[in-house]
């Protein structure tokens, strides 16, 4: 892979416009587009459709979480508008990962959210920190006949012991030096998260929030 087929940026916005409008400021330069909860919600999978029959690769991120027959169906729906890349919860346990296993598109185990920290870990019940709660998920995952992880940068060495070098690792919580971690716990910049091994980095709003989105993604290309 180029290194710009490495960015995936995330187009958290809700305005069909906008996004339409930042997907072809960045034509050329991201390799992939994110979509998420927000852009989904707001206008459905139509936008999925519009990016991708304009020639650009979608990551739908929606954390699929739910018994066996429903996600099965769910990411089998996600898969027929031509995502590239979709999220399920990893912690949806083994049953829920295998129904999900499709080849026509990349599924991705979530392990542990960027915005979790020991603490709230703690309180939600994982009787393990980040890096361990997320290498077990991952084995997990990749026992269940996925590809591949969303897991955060402090993960991404375990994770690739553990699992090999043909595991893909999609790594959000990516900031560029000097910028707001916003609700980021376990962040990293671009080069060090590519460094460490991440297939691919996920980054929004050092991005869209730029007063010139496209100078700034090229940036970050040029750092790692």
């Amino acid at each position: 892979m180029q290194a710009r087929d490495r960015l995936i940026v995330a187009l958290d916005l809700s305005s069909r416009d906008e996004i339409l409008s930042m997907v072809d400021e960045l034509r050329g330069v991201a390799g992939i587009f994110k979509i998420g909860l927000q852009a989904f919600v707001a206008n459905g999978p139509a936008i999925v459709r519009e990016i991708v029959s304009s020639g650009e690769r979608v990551f739908l991120d929606l954390k699929i979480h739910d018994i066996p027959n429903t996600a099965q169906h769910a990411v089998a729906e996600a898969a027929s508008l031509g995502a590239f890349m979709i999220t399920v919860h990893a912690s949806g346990g083994g049953a829920m990962l295998r129904a999900c296993n499709t080849n026509t598109s990349l599924i991705l185990g979530v392990t542990i959210l960027t915005s979790l920290n020991d603490d709230e870990l703690t309180r939600i019940g994982f009787d393990a920190p980040p890096l361990a709660s997320a290498v077990r998920l991952a084995k997990l995952v990749k026992e269940s006949g996925l590809r591949g992880v969303v897991a955060s940068p402090q993960e991404i060495r375990a994770i690739r012991e553990a699992c090999g070098d043909d595991f893909v690792i999609v790594t959000p919580g990516i900031r560029p030096a000097g910028s707001d971690a916003g609700d980021q716990q376990r962040t990293m910049t671009p080069r060090d998260a590519m460094e460490a091994g991440a297939d691919y980095i996920v980054i929004g709003r050092p991005i869209i929030a730029a007063s010139k989105p496209r100078d700034a993604a090229m940036r970050i290309i040029e750092s790692f």
